[in-house]
């Protein structure tokens, strides 16, 4: 019971900025991490994904210069199994709407467009050798490329939700 007081007595403190001068019934620890400045911070509207009608989702990095680009769950699950991937350049100026790859699957084939202008950092050549894992995760490890924006996508981006009800539609 003694320890639970303590406690719930450290933790008032800590709440009530009572913590930012010593107290004996404090850890050393907890004062020191209520002292810390924040080291990052980032926006959730920043890092939230977005959709294209074309089954395409981008997402910022954190600097908001560079995006990811993949295809969505959505699409992965359309096309089925995916036997080949074509992969853009590293260094390739794309403009957007551009097709900058393709997904072939048992199904059909499918270009990969761009909603975003800029130029191609980084590919995910691991898809070169299992593309079968844009399956496994399409929205996650099995992103394409990453794009080095020139400018802000200016066509149409659905959040998730929006992107949810356009699926449903079609």
């Amino acid at each position: 019971m003694a320890s639970r007081y303590s406690v719930a007595r450290v933790v008032r403190q800590l709440a009530s900025g009572a913590a930012k001068r010593p107290s004996p019934f404090a850890c050393q620890h907890l004062r020191q991490a209520a002292q810390m400045p924040r080291l990052f911070t980032v926006s959730a509207q920043l890092k939230e994904k977005k959709y294209t009608e074309d089954h395409e989702w981008i997402e910022a990095s954190a600097d908001g210069k560079t995006y990811t680009l993949g295809i969505s769950e959505y699409a992965a699950k359309a096309l089925g199994d995916v036997v080949y991937i074509e992969l853009p350049q590293v260094d390739l100026e794309v403009g957007e709407g551009d097709a900058i790859g393709a997904v072939e699957s048992v199904k059909s084939a499918s270009d990969i467009l761009t909603p975003v202008s800029g130029t191609v950092a980084e590919v995910n050549s691991e898809l070169e050798n299992k593309p079968g894992n844009i399956n496994k995760d399409p929205e996650g490890g099995a992103w394409i490329a990453k794009i080095t924006v020139s400018e802000e996508p200016a066509g149409k981006l659905m959040t998730e939700a929006e992107y949810k009800d356009f699926t449903e539609e079609a």
